[in-house]
């Protein structure tokens, strides 16, 4: 897969590495010639453009690209990138970084942005879900389907213990993803009983999320 990275700083070229890892192609693009530390990801590609610029995304061979990450510390030079990158170039999957908190509600689809990567909201969100029981942990956003990846920890008092995943009518809009137990991650099947503890990792719309609560959680959470 060809991945482009707008953004050459620390966390431009992190992403890259970890991507390179995983056996992809990466360009990154960046304006400022001190961005551009070749030797410190050398097998990648490097471009010294501005990628808020038509002419340098036509170089950069964007329309060859499958996704995008719009990784700068400017929230509007990652918003015009995004853009650009989904309507000019048609690019499959636009990733965003959001830099400031108050800024976060433009990273939708109207800006091009598929997933918005807001790291305050991840470190809260992994805060609240390392602390709490019984209740729905919004992790993470996936904006494009307006679907959430959440988190749910079965309380002691919770109706979902003791029955299987089978016995239990999900809401529509929800699908349960994994469940974690004892340190280890696993699969879930209808025959597998829930208990106190578990931690259970569902994809679902905000709609469905007090749903979640009522059906596994039912009136006595506290």
């Amino acid at each position: 897969m060809r991945i482009a990275i707008a953004g050459a700083g620390n966390v431009g070229r992190a992403i890259a590495r970890e991507l390179l890892g995983n056996g992809h192609h990466v360009l990154l693009i960046d304006r400022d010639p001190k961005a551009l530390k070749m030797d410190s990801v050398p097998t990648a590609e490097w471009l010294l453009a501005d990628a808020c610029e038509i002419a340098s995304l036509d170089n950069a061979k964007l329309d060859g690209c499958q996704v995008l990450v719009a990784a700068t510390g400017d929230d509007k030079v990652n918003l015009v990138c995004s853009l650009l990158a989904k309507t000019e170039y048609g690019v499959p999957r636009v990733v965003a970084r959001v830099n400031h908190p108050k800024n976060e509600w433009l990273f939708d689809s109207s800006w091009g942005v598929d997933v918005a990567v807001s790291t305050p909201r991840i470190i809260s969100a992994l805060v609240e879900e390392a602390v709490s029981v019984g209740d729905v942990v919004r992790l993470f956003s996936l904006r494009k389907g307006e679907a959430n990846l959440v988190e749910i920890t079965l309380p002691d008092n919770a109706i979902a213990c003791g029955k299987t995943i089978g016995e239990i009518s999900f809401p529509s809009n929800s699908s349960l993803a994994a469940i974690v137990r004892d340190g280890g991650v696993i699969s879930p099947q209808p025959h597998m009983l829930l208990a106190s503890g578990d931690e259970l990792l569902f994809v679902a719309t905000a709609l469905a999320e007090s749903e979640l609560k009522s059906c596994l959680l039912g009136a006595q959470t506290n």
